[in-house]
């Protein structure tokens, strides 16, 4: 087993609570590793768990763990937790996790779960939809699919996803969220496999050849998988083919290093909007 066998792959640092007497990792801490490392498989489908669950109409429950120790982690020592599933039988998922030190192999963990009924906790057949998408990510293939278009194509999609961000999460006003703008906006809304959407952003065009973007937001638990990233190219893309020499956006200063990673630069100092601190950036577009 080597660490390049695993395409989900979770870094965390050995905390001295989960130390021994024996000054290395208590045996136990491995499973909990093990289901970080699960939490994470789940994040790289692109699938908030619980309502991915509830989509599917079950919910997955673990019928047995198995850990093989090949060496010991000690405390401040940075692990590498890979998760990947093996077998999609008719009710059951069997998962192998490898918990590493550089490329060196720690401990392996085996995994099977069950898909059942919530209420009954009886076994299912795991759904087709689940088994696809498992499959494809095992296979290589990206989870979230991008469309771009208009507030009447993907409106309904955009909203469910800004408000459980903006509105939910941040406490900002559905006055200020929602606007008049939208209906002549570009929008761009990331899908996963089982189609709930999971991102989403808009184009603007303020004057000829200045565009601006704004509205980017990701689901709370999927933060941090290339989504955002993947919604910001597509808009600057759609800026790009239309001619506008710039975009610009208001960023909120939290995600400041996430714009500056897309070649965008501050404009001006910070200024508070809905709230909350934002700073003017903007990149310039070539053909």
């Amino acid at each position: 087993m080597k660490r390049q066998d695993f395409r989900s792959v979770h870094r965390l640092r050995v905390r001295w609570a989960e130390v021994d007497v024996q000054k290395i990792v208590f045996n136990a801490h491995y499973l909990t590793y093990a289901d970080i490392g699960m939490s994470e498989y789940w994040r790289a489908l692109a699938m908030p768990y619980e309502s991915s669950m509830q989509a599917l109409g079950g919910d997955i429950y673990l019928k047995k763990a198995s850990v093989e120790y090949h060496a010991s982690a000690r405390m401040d020592d940075m692990l590498d937790v890979g998760m990947r599933c093996t077998r999609v039988g008719n009710s059951s998922l069997n998962f192998e996790c490898g918990i590493f030190v550089g490329d060196r192999l720690l401990v392996t963990v085996e995994l099977v779960y069950v898909f059942a009924d919530p209420v009954t906790q009886t076994s299912r057949p795991v759904p087709q939809l689940l088994r696809d998408a498992i499959l494809q990510f095992e296979g290589g293939a990206e989870m979230v699919t991008l469309q771009v278009g208009d507030w009447a194509t993907l409106g309904e999609a955009a909203s469910a996803v800004r408000k459980a961000v903006f509105i939910e999460e941040q406490g900002i006003s559905p006055d200020i969220e929602l606007d008049a703008l939208d209906a002549t906006a570009v929008h761009a809304v990331a899908f996963n496999r089982l189609n709930m959407p999971v991102a989403t952003g808009r184009l603007l065009q303020d004057a000829p050849g200045e565009a601006r973007i704004g509205r980017m937001a990701v689901a709370r638990v999927l933060r941090g998988q290339r989504w955002g990233r993947a919604i910001l190219d597509a808009l600057v893309d759609a800026s790009r083919e239309r001619g506008d020499a710039k975009v610009i956006l208001h960023a909120q200063c939290s995600a400041e290093g996430f714009y500056r990673r897309a070649a965008f630069e501050v404009v001006g100092e910070p200024y508070e909007e809905a709230g909350i601190a934002h700073i003017t950036m903007q990149r310039a577009l070539t053909k």
